[in-house]
């Protein structure tokens, strides 16, 4: 018991050492929807469920999830990628404002934003609508603009980060974000990233790159090994059998459905051998991908993969069998092979294969999984953590995001309690008061972290408060909020401020992943809180410059800097008020003519 529990604390030490690495991902970002419905009868037209909608709820998808994950699990993320002008762009941009995310997408006018669209009932997955044409390719400017945002995002995530390199993860997912042009520019600017992670349905596109580890399914990796080395026949036992025509070799196996275990499983859970197992997901322009009852051979248009193995003989013996040829094709490192709730096969340099395991689960709550996989298998490495650690680790995140239907995101805490290690609350958001604040202060004091501080009233919280408290985030450690309280808000604003109670104001604040700690003053001015936490950048919103800023004097005399941050245009709390009381003036004479109650009217504004 106890060597169980020395190495859950080490690897809670791994997980704690990648807090706010710097990690820029791209490429194909995408919106996952799922549709929650009732059905308890059939429509007259056709054999099908009439389905009533209950309720829906959208997230990140794709490259956009592996960010989400990046940022859950404690680093810094920064997401490039091209997203649609439109309805489930704007849906996106909310779902990285909410991850605290930092989201440099390009927005692309006319190429929409790739959807999926699950409709579930009784968490059944009935049918996926998919819309988002691969074949709408970005046009040349573009692909100039996010090439530009590549290498601006690169820049800012290493002056954040004190000038250190950061990680880069890369998802071709073949939707058309990663053309020609933007492999090319990745490959040569190689150096500027001190870790490279890549996720790609199709490998081959990426030779040259080097990357530190490749996470290629069973049948991305078959695909990869069949046109990278053509008919390959078997010298023992336990070889990988590839053929292909003789003609043109026409796109492989693609990835397989996440979370179905292979062969069908029967009512006394035991696994067939004879029906049919998963079909797999092919890229555009191919067929469908099969793997057969036995989990033994993997089919799909162009290429068939026939383990000719002995009795007994899984999809991970198989991969262990040909991971110094995957590694040597790819370039990686290391390489991950997942196998869907089998675990994966992980190899690295030293040629020892590690086996990982996981559990079956209904498919719908899987959805992302990999994604879960990816991100903490990058922080591990990104964090030198040795190999087989950073398998256990990946391995556990994946795991533990598939308890419900729905896209899956790994957070730190969640990861931390599965190692049963106390959460660090000093990461997290939570409110706290003057006596508390000096002891955490004094704390990171002593760790060496850096200090960010910033006021406001943060009466009715927007998308430019949240904006401007991740750009607050990114230039310390540690992210202070100090709300004015009731009385100095009215003293400040005018007596029908505040609109929300600071209790209330309070709560929101500490709920956002950018912000550690909230803390409330009485007083008009912050001065005294500053004097106590002595920060080592005070932030203020705003255009003006920093010498404008009342508190900075007060801020260089303590040894701090100053830094001004705009707002997100159109986005204020008086403006959001104002249109508010102006929507209620609009309505009320269409509701009744006679004069408003008072008390109505009162409401009306304070709510």
């Amino acid at each position: 018991m106890a060597g169980a529990a020395a190495e859950q604390r080490r690897l809670a030490t791994v997980v704690e050492s990648w807090l706010e690495r710097p990690v820029l991902i791209v490429g194909d970002a995408m919106l996952d929807e799922w549709r929650f419905a009732d059905s308890d009868r059939l429509c007259r037209e056709a054999p099908a469920p009439v389905l009533t909608l209950r309720r829906r709820i959208s997230a990140a998808g794709g490259a956009a999830n592996t960010a989400v994950n990046v940022a859950a699990l404690g680093g810094r993320a920064v997401l490039v990628a091209p997203v649609g002008a439109d309805v489930a762009g704007d849906e996106l941009h909310d779902c990285l404002d909410r991850a605290g995310v930092w989201d440099r997408t390009v927005n692309q006018p006319g190429r929409p934003t790739p959807v999926k669209r699950r409709m579930l009932a009784g968490n059944q997955i009935l049918l996926r609508e998919d819309s988002g044409d691969p074949e709408d390719a970005l046009d040349h400017d573009g692909v100039a603009r996010l090439l530009t945002a590549l290498s601006c995002a690169t820049e800012e995530l290493r002056a954040a980060a004190g000038g250190e390199a950061p990680t880069l993860v890369v998802c071709d997912y073949g939707l058309g974000a990663l053309p020609a042009p933007v492999r090319a520019w990745l490959v040569d600017n190689r150096e500027r990233y001190a870790t490279v992670a890549l996720d790609a349905h199709d490998l081959a596109d990426w030779r040259g790159l080097a990357p530190t580890v490749v996470t290629p399914s069973f049948a991305e990796a078959t695909r990869l090994l069949a046109r990278a080395g053509g008919t390959t026949r078997p010298t023992g036992g336990t070889e990988l059998h590839l053929e292909h025509p003789d003609g043109g070799l026409a796109d492989g196996p693609s990835e397989m459905t996440v979370g179905a275990a292979p062969g069908a499983v029967r009512a006394d859970g035991c696994t067939g051998s004879t029906a049919p197992g998963p079909v797999g997901e092919p890229t555009p322009g191919e067929g469908r991908v099969a793997l057969t009852g036995d989990g033994l051979s993997v089919t799909g248009t162009g290429v068939t993969v026939n383990t000719l193995a002995g009795e007994g003989v899984d999809r991970a013996v198989l991969a262990e069998s040909r991971l110094a040829e995957l590694r040597a094709h790819t370039g990686a490192d290391v390489v991950a092979v997942t196998l869907d709730t089998e675990g994966a096969v992980v190899g690295g340099a030293d040629g020892e294969p590690r086996r990982s395991h996981s559990t079956p689960v209904p498919a719908s709550h899987a959805v992302g999984a990999g994604d879960a996989y990816l991100a903490a298998m990058t922080l591990a490495l990104a964090a030198d953590a040795p190999l087989p650690t950073a398998a256990q680790l990946a391995q556990l995140a994946a795991t533990i995001t598939v308890s419900d239907t729905g896209t899956c995101v790994c957070r730190r805490d969640d990861l931390l309690a599965a190692l049963d290690q106390p959460t660090n609350t000093t990461s997290h958001p939570a409110l706290v008061g003057g006596d508390e604040l000096d002891a955490i202060v004094a704390e990171h004091r002593e760790a060496g972290r850096s200090i960010v501080f910033t006021n406001g009233c943060f009466d009715v919280l927007h998308r430019g408060h949240v904006r401007y408290l991740e750009q607050a985030r990114a230039l310390g450690d540690l992210l202070i909020v100090a709300v004015n309280s009731d009385g100095s808000v009215r003293r400040l604003k005018g007596p029908d401020r505040p609109v929300n109670p600071v209790e209330d104001r309070g709560a929101l604040l500490a709920a956002l992943a950018c912000v550690d700690h909230v803390v409330v003053f009485e007083e008009d001015s912050p001065a005294a809180l500053i004097e106590a936490v002595q920060p080592d950048v005070y932030v203020k919103g705003g255009d003006y410059p920093p010498e404008l800023v009342p508190e900075a004097p007060l801020v260089r005399r303590l040894g701090g800097q100053v830094r001004t941050l705009g707002y997100v245009p159109d986005r204020s709390t008086s403006a959001i008020i104002e249109r508010i009381r102006s929507h209620s003036q609009d309505l009320s004479p269409h509701v009744d003519d006679r004069e408003p109650d008072p008390s109505l009217r009162t409401h009306t504004q304070a709510s």
